[in-house]
C-alpha cells in the first residue's frame, strides 16, 4: 500500500495532523495509518556549517582570513536531533512512500526546514504542500483535500534560502572582523545590529537633551481657558500678562464646533498584537507569540506569523458565528451598528489573513488555559469585536481669541458616542488630547465678539526628553524603520518581519547589548555599555535600516520571481567584501571599549573596589581571587538569585536576609540570613543565620 509521508514543523502539530488523518498507530518517531505516516520536525534538523567545515584554518579568527564567502554552502545535521533527521531519511526513502507532503508552518521558515531536510536526504519523490491558516480539524480536512504541488513554492523556499546564507555571510563576517580588531566577541546581524542601532540613537537623545522652561499666559473666562503660545523667557510672558489684565477682554476669532470620528482599528497582525500585548498586559513580543503559537496549535486562534490585517472575501458568510463566539470568549460585545465589510479585503491579504479566534474557540475550557494565553485570547477576540463596531463619535469645539496682538486658543473634545471605544470600554487619553470639560457651550459665539478676561496667569512648564524604547515602541521602530527610503508601493518595510522581530529583541537581551529595566508593568529596552560601543565602531552600511529594510523588501520579490535570487547575494557578498577591505580600527578604541564599572562595595579579602560585569560581582585586582558569581550554586539551593541588591548588603555589612527561601528537597519555604566570609586565599564562604536576632 502507498503512504503519503506528511512531515510537520513540531510533534504537536504532527499529532493534531495524525489525529484528523486517523493514523493512530504509534511508531518511534512517527504515526500511521489510513494511507499516511506522519513525523514531525524539532525546529531546524539541518543548519549551515560553521566556517572551520570549510577549512581548518577558520576555526581561528584573524582578519585576514576575510571574507569566507563559500562557493558552495555546506549544510551539517545538528547533533540534538540527528536521532529524529535519522527518522525522517529512513521514512523519505521507504519503498512505500510515493508521495511526501510539507506541512510545516505555511511560511518562509517553515518552507526551509522541511526543504532543508528534503534535500540534506537526497530525496527526490513528488512534493506537495500544506498551506492552511488554521489547526482545526476542518481546516486540516480542508487542507489536504486541496493540497498544492510543492514545486509551487520553490521561490518561497529560494527567498528563504537568500535570508538564511545573506544572514550568515554577514553575521559570521562583521562578528569575526570587529571581534578581532577589538580584542572581544561583538556578534553582529544583518537585522539584529540596525535593531541595536535605533535604541542607541534613541538613548543619544535623551541624554544630549536639555530642558528648557518656557511659560504660557493663561485667561481665564467663563467659557474656557485658553492659552497663549509658548514664550522662553518669563518676563516676556509677565509683560504680555499685564497687557491681558489691563485689557480685560479677548475677541473672538474662531469659534466652532465639528463632530469627527475615528474608525475602529483594523484585526490584529502578529506585530500589532505583540505590542498592544505590552502596552496593555506587559508581556514581551517573544512571550506574546509563544502563547499565540500555543493558542494556534490547540486550535483557538488562527496562524499568528502574519503579516495581514484583514481577511478574504470568502470569510464574509463566516464572521456572524465567529463574531458570537468572541463576545462568549470576551465577555464583551460589539456595538450595534456593525460593518462586517471592513475587515474583508482579499487584496490585503498575503500568505495568511489576519489573527482571529477559530470556529472551535468557544468549545475550549478558558480556566484551563494558563493566564498568558488566556489573556492573549482574550485580546484576540476583543479586537475582532472592535474591529466589526462602529466609529468612536465625537464632537471637537475649537476656541480662538486675540488679546493685545497674541493669539489665544482652547480646544474641548466630548464623546457623542463611543462606538468600538465602548467595547472594552479602555481609555486612552493621549498626552496631546484636547480635555472633555476645557471649553464650555459656545454654539452662541460668534467672531468678533468679546468675552470678559475673569483672571489671568503665566503657567511655567519645562521641555521633556524622548522615553526610551518598551517593546510596544520598539516594535513599532523596527516596522517602520527606513519606510522613508522605500517606495510606497512596498508590500512589507522596516527591520525583519514579523515572524523574526521577536527573536531578534530577544537574542540583543541574550547577548548582552540591550537590557530590560523599568517596573513590573513597564519595561524600557536600553542597550548597555557593550552595546553602545558596539554601534560607535560599527559602519553606516552595517547599521543601516534603510539598506536592512531594503533587503527584506527585495528578498520578498525573490518570492514573487521579480528579482534574482543570485543578484541579491552578490550585493551581500560585494557588501561584506567592501566592508573588509575598507574598514579602519576606531583610534583609541581601547579606551572606547573599556567600562566605566561604578564600584559595589569593598573586597572583603584585599579592601579593593568590588565592580559588577556581565557575569558576577568581581574585586578589581587581578590576583585577588575574590568573586561573588550570578550563576552561584548555594544561592540556587536556597532558589534565590545572587542580585546586585544582595551584593552590596554582603559587600557592607557581610550579612543579607532572604525571604522565602525555598528548599529543593523538601519544597518548604523559610525566611533565613546569608552571612558572608572568606578563606585565606580569598574565595567566598557563605553559611546561613537562622537565629532570630539576625539582620
Amino acid at each position: 500500500m502507498a503512504n503519503n509521508l506528511v512531515i510537520a514543523e513540531k510533534p504537536s502539530v504532527a499529532q493534531s495532523i495524525a489525529k484528523v488523518l486517523g493514523c493512530n498507530n504509534k511508531q518511534d518517531g512517527y504515526l500511521s495509518g489510513g494511507g499516511y505516516l506522519v513525523s514531525w520536525c524539532v525546529g531546524h534538523l539541518v543548519e549551515l556549517a560553521e566556517p572551520e567545515t570549510y577549512d581548518s584554518k577558520y576555526e581561528t579568527w584573524k582578519k585576514e582570513d576575510l571574507p569566507i564567502i563559500p562557493e558552495e554552502f555546506k549544510y551539517q545535521v545538528t547533533a540534538a536531533t540527528r536521532k529524529q533527521f535519522k527518522v525522517l531519511k529512513d521514512l523519505l526513502h521507504r519503498d512505500d512512500v510515493d508521495c511526501v507532503t510539507n506541512a510545516c508552518d505555511a511560511g518562509r521558515e517553515g518552507e526551509l526546514i522541511f526543504r532543508l531536510v528534503y534535500d540534506e536526504a537526497k530525496c527526490n519523490k513528488p512534493m506537495k504542500r500544506l498551506w492552511i491558516s488554521s489547526m482545526e480539524d476542518e481546516a486540516i480536512r480542508d487542507g489536504f483535500a486541496g493540497l498544492k504541488d510543492g514545486q509551487e513554492y520553490d521561490r518561497l523556499y529560494e527567498a528563504a534560502l537568500c535570508r538564511e546564507r545573506a544572514d550568515w555571510i554577514v553575521g559570521i563576517n562583521a562578528t569575526r572582523l570587529f571581534s578581532s580588531l577589538y580584542g572581544q566577541t561583538l556578534n553582529v546581524g544583518r537585522v539584529m545590529t540596525p535593531t541595536l542601532a535605533l535604541t542607541v540613537a534613541r538613548e543619544a537623545k535623551i541624554r544630549a537633551f536639555r530642558p528648557e522652561d518656557f511659560y504660557t499666559v493663561i485667561l481665564e473666562t467663563d467659557i474656557g481657558d485658553l492659552g497663549s503660545k509658548r514664550f522662553s523667557g518669563r518676563e516676556e510672558a509677565k509683560e504680555l500678562l499685564i497687557k491681558c489684565t489691563l485689557a480685560g477682554k479677548l475677541t473672538i476669532t474662531k469659534a466652532e464646533k465639528k463632530e469627527k470620528q475615528e474608525k475602529a482599528p483594523a484585526l490584529f497582525d502578529l506585530t500589532s498584537l505583540q505590542r498592544e500585548a505590552n502596552k496593555r498586559l506587559g508581556y514581551t513580543a517573544q512571550q506574546t507569540l509563544d502563547y499565540t503559537q500555543s493558542l494556534y496549535e490547540k486550535k483557538l486562534v488562527s496562524y499568528p506569523r502574519t503579516d495581514s490585517r484583514y481577511l478574504t472575501d470568502d470569510m464574509e458568510a463566516t464572521l456572524p458565528n465567529l463574531i458570537a463566539k468572541a463576545e462568549k470568549v470576551s465577555g464583551l460585545k460589539p456595538t450595534e451598528a456593525r460593518d462586517h465589510h471592513c475587515v474583508i479585503n482579499s487584496k490585503k491579504v498575503t500568505d495568511h489573513h489576519a489573527i482571529i479566534p477559530t470556529a472551535s474557540v468557544d468549545k475550549a475550557d478558558l480556566s484551563e488555559l494558563p493566564n498568558g494565553e488566556r489573556e492573549v485570547l482574550r485580546l484576540i477576540a476583543t479586537r475582532l469585536l472592535e474591529a466589526v463596531s462602529s466609529s468612536c463619535i465625537y464632537a471637537e469645539a475649537v476656541l480662538e481669541g486675540e488679546c493685545e496682538g497674541e493669539r489665544f486658543t482652547a480646544k474641548g473634545k466630548s464623546v457623542i458616542d463611543p462606538g468600538w471605544k465602548g467595547v472594552a470600554k479602555i481609555s486612552e487619553k493621549k498626552k496631546d488630547d484636547p480635555d472633555d470639560t476645557a471649553v464650555g457651550d459656545i454654539s452662541s459665539l460668534h467672531e468678533g465678539d468679546e468675552i470678559k478676561i475673569a483672571q489671568a496667569g503665566v503657567k511655567a512648564g519645562k521641555t521633556t526628553p524622548p522615553k526610551s524604547y518598551t517593546e510596544d515602541t520598539l516594535l513599532s521602530a523596527m516596522e517602520k524603520a527606513g519606510s522613508d527610503e522605500t517606495p510606497d508601493e512596498a508590500e512589507r518595510k522596516g527591520l525583519g518581519t514579523p515572524a523574526t522581530r521577536a527573536s531578534i529583541i530577544e537574542k540583543l537581551v541574550r547577548i548582552g547589548f540591550i537590557e530590560r529595566k523599568g517596573d513590573k508593568k513597564t519595561k524600557y529596552l536600553v542597550p548597555t555599555h557593550k552595546g553602545e560601543m558596539l554601534i560607535t565602531v560599527i559602519p553606516e552600511a552595517i547599521q543601516s535600516a534603510s539598506m536592512t529594510a531594503e533587503w527584506e523588501q527585495k528578498l520578498l520579490e525573490v518570492e514573487k520571481e521579480s528579482y534574482s535570487a543570485d543578484q541579491f547575494m552578490d550585493e551581500i557578498g560585494s557588501m561584506v567584501k567592501e566592508l573588509v577591505d575598507t574598514y579602519e580600527i576606531v583610534q583609541d578604541a581601547e579606551v572606547l571599549m573599556k567600562p566605566a564599572y561604578a564600584p559595589l562595595g569593598k573586597c572583603p579579602h584585599c579592601g579593593a573596589d568590588v565592580i559588577e560585569k556581565s557575569k558576577g560581582f568581581f574585586c578589581e585586582k587581578k590576583d585577588c581571587k575574590f568573586a561573588l558569581w550570578k550563576d552561584n550554586r548555594f544561592f540556587d539551593s536556597l532558589s534565590k538569585k545572587l542580585t546586585k541588591q544582595v551584593a552590596e548588603q554582603l559587600l557592607s555589612r557581610g550579612r543579607a536576609k532572604l525571604k522565602k527561601c525555598r528548599s529543593v528537597k523538601t519544597g518548604k519555604t523559610y525566611d533565613t540570613t546569608v552571612v558572608l566570609s572568606v578563606s585565606d586565599n580569598g574565595a567566598p564562604q557563605f553559611t546561613l543565620d537562622f537565629s532570630k536576632g539576625a539582620k
